[in-house]
């Protein structure tokens, strides 16, 4: 498997370590803190796995995939980069749900949803920070780390079914950086500014 480059360079990373800004307990975790703290979530999640089977689709459901949250697996994707907003927009983008994916630890790290799968984290957008922090922390510590995202463009294109869905895989999944599992894993790598 390639490693994902960073997508901070050392001096960013420097920065982010030794600002009184963004000073938070995030950078301060030990790598035996952070390994911990991802293996708990990975053996919860790797009991989810075997539930996430194929379901056959129906012929007239227009993809011949069942929109059943059981029925998703989010490893199951094509990774993309996780920077993948940054790229020029070609077409107007489709209703989605989508994964950021630690796949170094076959770690699902947040669940959201999005009318437009192209466009969702232009701008500010909370998980962004997470995810630099998170890789922060691997990359201090020399820890293997590999984010990535994958869109299930499958998803329902009214926004209320999709949003219960995208609360459905949240629920099912545990992904420690939607606010909703919070109270189950904690929320070291949430601090600092967008």
């Amino acid at each position: 498997m390639l490693e994902q480059p960073s997508l901070f360079s050392d001096l960013e990373l420097r920065q982010i370590r030794h600002s009184s800004l963004n000073a938070s307990p995030l950078l301060e975790m030990s790598a035996h803190t952070v390994q911990a703290w991802k293996q708990r979530i990975v053996r919860y999640q790797q009991q989810v796995v075997p539930l996430s089977k194929p379901a056959q689709g129906t012929l007239f459901d227009g993809h011949g995939v069942k929109s059943d949250a059981d029925a998703l697996d989010p490893f199951q994707l094509r990774s993309q980069n996780i920077e993948f907003w940054r790229w020029p927009a070609n077409e107007p983008g489709l209703a989605a749900l989508y994964f950021a994916i630690d796949r170094e630890a076959s770690l699902l790290l947040y669940v959201g949803e999005t009318c437009k799968a192209n466009q969702r984290w232009k701008g500010a957008h909370d998980c962004k920070r997470y995810i630099r922090n998170y890789i922060a922390a691997h990359r201090i510590h020399g820890l293997p780390v590999s984010v990535s995202i994958g869109f299930w463009t499958h998803a329902p294109t009214a926004t209320r079914p999709r949003q219960r869905m995208e609360r459905s895989l949240i629920d099912k999944w545990r992904s420690p950086f939607n606010k909703e599992n919070w109270r189950h894993w904690g929320t070291p790598f949430v601090g600092g500014k967008s």
